[in-house]
């Protein structure tokens, strides 16, 4: 007893040759144990060491950059979250499959740790160890299963699962577009009329989609916008016949054979072009009369009251004046059948007709006239790029039903596209007087100068409506 309190307690370490004896065998003895390593087994512990040591600054160093990035990045793209579902959704249908395998790979890091921890007999390792079991510890919270939302089949059409989920690309690397996946979009609202995408999402794949036209422009009038597309023929007309030459086209009625006539009560497009009520839609009711009325349209200027001069019209020649040369390409957000857009042509300027279907064939008539029209609502961010367009021309469509908030971004999102030195041209812009203070306020915000600016009464309102008219032009803003 007292010479273990004066000696150098002796090695519990085992030769290299006897670790593989069976316990009965091995010699414990006073003796055998006070026997020195051999080099063999000397080597071998070092190499463990050095090997062990490796790994783990390797998973140090793997650790650290982790833990870096989440600093600057969210987590979030990681997995496949759903921001329009509620946590009831999280624990009725579980959570995805990329959340799960996070939370495993942490566990099995630091169980190998906890392993390694118990193997290794040197201080210096174990404290080592245990500082790096802390910082993995520390990501656990990092794990956003149990503090996000994950979309798991939540419309139950399966086509709409198919289109919102991420496609990877196949050569498992990032592609032209600096994307590792491709991301498809649906309006945010489409959430909300899930039953009514469900029955837009429903079909045959190959085969011919509904005549469905209508459902489609609810989704996308009430917010559910953009669509997402199907995997289905759309109907086309049954006798369709080869469109009018241009030469003849700008100014003639097209074949009613062209035309999807569902959903529209007039069944051609002569009902559409006289002078009746009850065509199933008020805006422009008389876009579809050629001849009279829309003929003489910006380039002949129109008197609503005859004993008086005052006109919120202004012609092309006019504003063509204001930027000769430089106007070549537009947009027209109006309701209409491309009366400008061809007026404009005469001018060698190219107009897209932003427009949808209000009721009558709006788009299919601006291009059976031999012009480009865009199937496009007012909700939706405009598909052009930043100081691209020379104007921009809207009649009969922003009015005084408009909220100012909205607008505000319709008139910023305008902004954006216009080039500087480029129109924008409001025509006929009406709503009530009391109002007319406000709307104006919102297209002085633009801080745009004025080459036209008009307000005169709205004749068939008795002085309680006004039509408001301004040609404005984008300054250069260098900074």
């Amino acid at each position: 007893m007292l010479y273990s309190q004066t000696k150098t307690r002796p090695s519990r370490s085992l030769p290299f040759s006897k670790l593989h004896l069976p316990l009965n065998q091995i010699d414990r003895s006073p003796k055998a144990e006070m026997r020195s390593p051999s080099p063999l087994y000397k080597m071998l512990c070092m190499k463990r060491n050095l090997y062990g040591f490796t790994f783990l600054l390797g998973l140090l160093a793997l650790l650290l950059t982790i833990t870096t990035f989440s600093k600057y990045r969210s987590l979030n793209p990681f997995f496949t979250i759903d921001t329009f579902t509620d946590q009831s959704s999280l624990k009725k249908h579980g959570v995805s499959a990329e959340t799960t395998e996070f939370k495993n790979t942490i566990d099995l890091i630091i169980q190998r740790l906890k392993e390694e921890m118990r193997e290794v007999n040197e201080i210096r390792y174990t404290e080592f160890l245990a500082e790096i079991l802390g910082l993995v510890e520390s990501m656990q919270p990092l794990n956003p299963i149990n503090n996000v939302v994950v979309h798991n089949e939540f419309f139950m059409v399966e086509e709409i699962n198919k289109y919102v989920k991420a496609k990877p690309n196949r050569l498992k690397k990032q592609n032209f577009m600096g994307a590792n996946a491709t991301f498809t979009s649906i309006g945010h609202v489409c959430f909300a009329m899930k039953a009514d995408l469900e029955e837009y999402m429903d079909y045959d794949v190959g085969d011919f989609c509904r005549d469905d036209w209508k459902l489609a422009q609810k989704l996308m009038v009430h917010g559910c916008d953009p669509l997402p597309r199907r995997r289905c023929f759309s109907r086309s007309p049954k006798l369709y016949r080869k469109p009018f030459s241009i030469n003849e086209s700008m100014w003639r009625l097209p074949d009613d054979h062209n035309v999807r006539w569902s959903g529209y009560r007039c069944k051609n497009f002569s009902c559409l072009a006289r002078n009746v009520t009850g065509k199933g839609f008020f805006k422009c009711k008389e876009c579809f009369n050629l001849t009279h009325h829309e003929l003489p349209r910006w380039v002949e200027l129109n008197y609503p009251d005859l004993g008086s001069n005052l006109t919120s019209d202004v012609l092309i020649e006019e504003v063509m004046k204001i930027k000769p040369g430089e106007i070549r390409i537009g947009l027209d957000f109006s309701v209409g059948t491309g009366t400008f857009a061809a007026r404009m042509r005469e001018f060698n300027v190219t107009i897209i007709s932003a427009t949808i279907n209000f009721g009558a064939p709006f788009s299919e008539m601006i291009a059976l006239r031999g012009l480009l029209p865009l199937y496009l609502t007012i909700n939706q961010r405009l598909p052009f790029f930043d100081n691209t367009l020379d104007i921009i021309h809207t009649t009969r469509f922003l009015d005084g039903w408009i909220d100012l908030v909205f607008l505000d971004f319709v008139l910023y999102d305008w902004d954006r596209v216009l080039r500087p030195g480029g129109l924008l041209w409001i025509d006929s812009f009406f709503c009530a007087e009391k109002d007319l203070e406000d709307y104006v306020d919102a297209f002085k915000m633009l801080r745009y100068k004025k080459h036209r600016w008009i307000v005169v009464p709205k004749t068939d309102k008795d002085g309680q409506e006004v039509f408001f008219s301004a040609v404005l032009e984008k300054p250069p803003r260098p900074f």
